[in-house]
């Protein structure tokens, strides 16, 4: 899958293709079809979701790549999986209720001639059992796409919250 930039940019069946491929892997998320979403990810992935910091108005980002709530690989997201289906995931027991929304898709072409950096916006929110309060996180997902075997995996995914302070009881679901 070698393109130039401009036909990754203005090419709207790989445009399709992402945009698919991104709404599949919220479905698995909301559907709890974790098994499913871990085949999406390639032996090598990095996700991570560095700390959100409040700054003076000269550093305009407020990332903080230094510092993550998290930062994982296949076998640690595996394991966080396999755990789901065990007595000790009191966190998710009873399971969360959760919608995964992806917004504003821009692709770029990688590095390597296999992938495809996208940058979207998400927006994640959970009931938990019979509270009334929903959760939220929202904010910026830069992922590094790449096609293994013909099928678009995600080889690297950097989640930002746009909340400097997380209003969520845990972490316990994916991004």
């Amino acid at each position: 899958m070698s393109m130039e930039v401009k036909e990754v940019k203005n090419n709207m069946e790989v445009y399709y293709e992402i945009t698919n491929f991104l709404n599949q892997e919220a479905n698995l998320l909301d559907d709890r079809k974790f098994g499913e979403w871990i085949e999406l990810l390639t032996d090598d992935i990095v996700y991570r979701m560095p700390v959100r910091v409040t700054r003076e108005s000269k550093d305009q980002t407020g990332k903080d790549d230094a510092m993550a709530y998290f930062e994982e690989s296949k076998k640690s997201l595996t394991t966080r999986v396999k755990r789901f289906g065990t007595t000790s995931a009191w966190s998710e027991d009873p399971p969360s209720h959760i919608r995964h929304f992806v917004s504003n898709i821009v692709i770029e072409p990688g590095t390597n001639i296999n992938d495809i950096n996208v940058k979207s916006y998400f927006l994640t929110k959970r009931s938990r059992g019979t509270d009334h309060n929903v959760e939220e996180i929202f904010g910026e997902r830069i992922d590094v796409l790449r096609k293994v075997n013909g099928e678009w995996k995600i080889a690297s995914r950097c989640i930002y919250p746009d909340q400097s302070i997380l209003t969520v009881m845990n972490l316990s679901t994916f991004f």
